[in-house]
Order: C-alpha cells, then sequence, then structure tokens
C-alpha cells in the first residue's frame, strides 16, 4: 500500500470581471500577464522562465519595493529578492491551471508542497475566477498564506481595473 499524504484544509477567493475568459488565461500564463500584478503588494515580480505545460515550472524573482516590505524583510533577516518556483500539475486553457509551490521558507519547518488550483469559467458578461489554497502548516501561517494571496488579488484586480475590466458582483 502506498503511504498516502495528509490532506490538508483549503480555502477559495473568488472574483468575478468584465473581462473576457481568454484575457483573465493571459494574466495567469504570459510574462507579461504574471508580471503585471503577480506577488503581494509591495512586491515586484520578474518572470525568469515559464514552461507552461504539466511538470514545466514557473520560475520569477520577487522583490520587495515598498519601504514596509523592505524594512520588514531586513528586520527578518530575509533577501530583498528572492527567487520562486511553481510546478504546474495542470495546464487546461483556457479554464483550469493547478500548481504547486515549495514552502521552504518558514524558519525550523521543513519544506513542504502547498497546491493552487486556480479555475475560470465565462460568465454572460465576463469571467468568474476562483483560486483554491491549501492552508499552510498551521493557523498562523494559513493566515499570512491568506493575507498575502487577498493582496495579490488586489494587484490583480487593479491592473483589471485599469483596463476598464474591474470586478463586478
Amino acid at each position: 500500500m502506498m503511504p498516502t499524504s495528509p490532506v490538508r484544509a483549503q480555502f477559495s477567493l473568488a472574483r468575478t470581471y468584465s473581462a473576457s475568459i481568454d484575457e483573465a488565461w493571459t494574466l495567469w500564463t504570459t510574462k507579461a500577464g504574471i508580471e503585471s500584478w503577480w506577488g503581494p503588494e509591495g512586491f515586484d515580480v520578474t518572470v525568469t522562465s515559464l514552461d507552461l505545460r504539466p511538470g514545466g515550472d514557473l520560475i520569477y524573482l520577487m522583490t520587495a519595493v515598498a519601504p514596509e516590505q523592505v524594512a520588514f524583510m531586513k528586520r527578518a533577516s530575509m533577501p530583498l529578492t528572492s527567487e520562486c518556483r511553481v510546478t504546474y500539475t495542470e495546464v487546461s486553457p483556457p479554464g483550469r491551471l493547478a500548481y504547486k509551490t515549495l514552502a521552504d521558507f518558514v524558519p525550523g519547518v521543513a519544506p513542504y508542497e502547498v497546491a493552487t488550483v486556480v479555475e475560470l469559467k465565462a460568465t454572460t458578461n465576463g469571467v468568474k475566477l476562483t483560486i483554491t489554497f491549501d492552508a499552510m502548516h498551521d493557523d498562523v501561517w494559513t493566515e499570512r498564506a491568506r493575507a498575502g494571496h487577498e493582496s495579490q488579488m488586489r494587484k490583480l484586480d487593479a491592473s483589471l481595473a485599469a483596463q476598464g475590466k474591474g470586478m463586478h458582483s
């Protein structure tokens, strides 16, 4: 019998935008799209490699640029720029993207993978985006992850709003 990994709790974020499903897919799957919004507020992202296929990787540099984030990183003795990698587990254009990220940045905790699933569904007046994330190893880090993802989504909201394709209910 194969050992199974423990099932972790998950949480989801959902938004509906005036963008088309193809426009939303492009934001998640191209260098320009990803660089336009990826990462929490106060950080810039530079994509260094993008291999969009199951087993392929997205590799990017995330750099703290806002004074508050720069100060936090320095206080935590963390580098201002770090290389990050996600490994795609599913690529089904234009509706579903899944990937795993290695959580290897938590002091005193052995690295582990965190899964994310992105689902895009065309609606009568745009696209519904639902992102489902694995919880982290404890409640404190799960809340930090949730806050980071909410922050990142505000950047996506602003990017689409600037194109006249913002959120609607």
